[in-house]
């Protein structure tokens, strides 16, 4: 490679960078071949330029330059592909030559041959001795000097040769250079999808020692199109594009190569066995633990590919968004998720409904809005308010029209998915305050039921003027393709900070400010909401609820159930007989209570009530000990609740309550023990926050339960089933 231009006597420097000048300029004009980092132009050298870099005049080269529209989307050890190429040269002559750099482009050798790709197709198999000539390319790769390499960074492991820190570092690299550098345009939609914005780090958290192989020079991206057969057949076969090599374990270039070579399932035996035959040729003890190591780095593979495989995927809809467009990305972002299910532990990857509409919220977030299909582009650009809430003057389908259409923009650090709502926290003008679009997840099959709507019992609390923190509602309706989604007001402290959840239990003044709250709710009118509500027992309501929980289980969650040693719903119904509470007057109840329901602020209230959904109306004790049993709370606190709540309420609202407060923890705890086992046996709800830390103690949780029964587990039953659930 020329590394400074230094032109021959005929060719003073300037008129040299002028020719290069000229023939790069000539060479963008013609027809180019983009790969997904570079744009590739291959050309005849000019007679002006032929000199400068010596080849004959006609030598056809190929003038690269790095895309600037290219997302940042792969691992680069170095900078410098020229500094690469330079060191494998004397390994591998027939790779390609960077001739010269200058202006922002290399001009490399060109090399004569076709592509893999062009003669043997993704998915196709690859011709035995074609593929013993790959693993033979691998090999030699093992035999270029870590001296003629560019530097490393500091970041890579000192021993050469630790897989386990080879791997780690890895992982590091792809969450520095691939997720941060674009989670700030698609964090928002990451977080839709379920990957949370730690998931490459506990990748790397989770990687296993190792057996040592002496680290190699690696291609790191060789698929067909980096692969080109020569026609003059010596070699075989030529490796091009080299800017993503690394240096490391060799076993990751078997993993990349496996995976983006695209080989038939039956194959890939057949290309481990010639990988390792030709790495023990040219490196003996470079395949040592290899078949028990590779699946490590197919998981790393598959788990770092998630974030370009949906970058694409979205990016594809600006350049043609169209119901048919928008089915292809859907089906590529759920194949990638599919992929890095398991390496990176993602809990209910979304079905294809849920994936089709983050991807068009992103879209429409974009400010070009110009489709191809403009019918279908009328149809999902709206949104059909629903009857049931008047629009609200201060917040008009204008207003929701602007929410709707930043929604799909927000940072990954506004976007908040639980059990049952995608939540996206938006700025709209007009709004002092920010504002959250609360979308129904599609596919969520809640076991709990609801029996009020959230926006009725807002609007009632709102109208009662009790002090009560709770979000306002300012729109309800539907928006393409059919989603229920509803606007309220944002109760966070501030946009760009998350809410702050009491998840260690309640400090005493919010304690106190909680207690104060759920007293307020027995003055909001409660007929209004549910006018049959006083004409029932609500304990014995409750506890046929939990029968008819039980029964409705899933097959697969009943035998387990059963397994553990918790009974049917006849023989609960038997034991849940015994347990009565006094009748007490009847109030409006939020019906779940834990921290994450909890918000902190800074003002007397202390606390934000949220999320509504299961609100009803029945004993004000249950609330408080519902509260208790989903939030952890310790004793000293329990009493001083007790105590506030007893001496703030009236008698009928607090009658017997030091007796019957543990019946409405029984029958919690025994709820409990049905629901996370369920979630556990469907992965169901598993992202939100509560349930993940409900199902972390499933064991302790089954053994309090099966007390609360006064059963005892079956003696068939494996003691360690409900710790291995968990």
């Amino acid at each position: 490679m020329v590394d400074h231009l230094v032109p021959p006597r005929q060719l003073g420097e300037r008129a040299a960078q002028g020719a290069l000048r000229a023939f790069f300029k000539a060479a963008v004009s013609t027809r180019e071949s983009s790969g997904h980092h570079n744009r590739n132009y291959v050309l005849p050298l000019t007679d002006d330029v032929a000199p400068i870099v010596g080849r004959a005049p006609g030598t056809s080269v190929v003038v690269r330059t790095r895309r600037s529209d290219a997302l940042p989307v792969v691992i680069r050890t170095w900078q410098d592909e020229a500094a690469i190429l330079k060191a494998v040269q004397g390994v591998l002559p027939h790779a390609p030559e960077c001739l010269v750099k200058a202006h922002g482009y290399a001009l490399h050798s060109y090399v004569e041959g076709v592509p893999l790709s062009t003669v043997c197709g993704n998915g196709k198999p690859v011709d035995t001795l074609l593929l013993r000539a790959l693993a033979g390319l691998l090999g030699q790769m093992t035999q270029v000097r870590r001296q003629a390499l560019p530097p490393l960074p500091g970041s890579w492991p000192a021993n050469h040769t630790d897989g386990q820190g080879f791997l780690k570092t890895l992982a590091h690299c792809a969450d520095e250079q691939i997720r941060k550098p674009n989670w700030a345009e698609f964090g928002g939609l990451f977080k839709a999808l379920g990957i949370s914005d730690d998931a490459l780090l506990r990748f790397a958290e989770r990687v296993p020692a190792m057996t040592r192989r002496p680290y190699s020079l690696l291609h790191a991206d060789l698929h067909r199109d980096n692969v080109i057969v020569s026609y003059d057949g010596a070699p075989p076969l030529v490796c091009v594009d080299w800017e993503l090599a690394t240096w490391g374990d060799p076993l990751h270039d078997l993993a990349t190569h496996l995976v983006r070579m695209h080989y038939p399932d039956h194959q890939w035996e057949e290309v481990i066995d010639a990988w390792a035959e030709a790495i023990c040729r040219f490196r003996p003890g470079a395949a040592k633990g290899y078949g028990k190591d590779l699946r490590h780095y197919l998981a790393f593979e598959r788990a770092q590919s998630v974030y370009p495989d949906v970058m694409r995927a979205a990016r594809s809809l600006q350049e043609s968004c169209t119901g048919k467009s928008l089915d292809e990305a859907t089906v590529e972002v759920r194949r990638a998720l599919i992929a890095a299910e398991e390496p990176l532990r993602l809990r209910n990857v979304p079905a294809e409904g849920e994936i089709g509409r983050a991807l068009f919220r992103w879209r429409v977030s974009r400010r070009d809005r110009v489709v191809s299909d403009q019918d279908w582009s009328r149809k999902a650009f709206g949104w059909t308010p629903d009857p049931r809430l008047p629009e609200n003057p201060r917040f008009p389908g204008s207003a929701v029209l602007e929410a709707l259409a930043v929604e799909g923009a927000a940072p990954a650090h506004r976007v908040f998915k639980g059990t049952a709502h995608l939540n996206s926290v938006v700025l709209v003008q007009g709004m002092r305050t920010p504002v959250v679009v609360r979308r129904k997840l599609p596919d969520v099959s809640r076991r709990e039921p609801r029996y009020l709507s959230e926006h009725v019992v807002l609007q009632a609390i709102q109208k009662s003027r009790v002090r009560v923190a709770a979000p306002e509602v300012l729109a309800l309706g539907t928006s393409y393709p059919d989603d229920q989604l509803s606007i309220h007001t944002y109760e966070g402290t501030h946009i760009d900070r998350p809410p702050v959840h009491p998840v260690d239990g309640l400090r005493p003044h919010e304690a106190d400010a909680l207690v104060d709250q759920l007293c307020e709710l027995a003055r909001v009118d409660h007929v209004l909401i549910d006018p049959q509500a006083g004409h029932v027992d609500f304990c014995e309501w409750l506890k046929e609820q939990l029968v008819g929980l039980v029964r409705d289980l899933p097959k697969k969650s009943l035998q387990l159930a059963r397994t553990l040693g918790l009974p049917d719903e006849q023989r609960l119904r038997e034991i849940l007989f015994r347990h009565r509470v006094s009748r007490r007057a009847p109030a409006l109840l939020h019906g779940d209570l834990n921290p994450w329901n909890l918000v902190r602020r800074d003002d007397a209230l202390a606390l934000t009530i949220i999320d509504w959904e299961m609100a009803l109306v029945g004993d004000p004790l249950y609330d408080l000990v519902r509260h208790m049993h989903l939030t952890p709370t310790r004793p000293e606190i329990r009493e001083r609740m007790f105590l506030r709540w007893q001496r703030q309420l009236a008698p009928e609202y607090t009658r017997d309550s030091e007796k019957d407060w543990t019946v409405y923890r029984r029958i919690e705890v025994i709820r409990s023990a049905y629901i996370d086992l369920d979630r556990l046996a469907t992965g169901s709800g598993l992202d939100a926050p509560n349930v993940r830390r409900a199902v972390n103690s499933y064991a302790d949780t089954l053994a309090t339960a099966i007390a609360s029964l006064g059963l005892s587990l079956p003696a068939a039953a494996n003691p360690y089933l409900a710790r291995a659930l968990a």
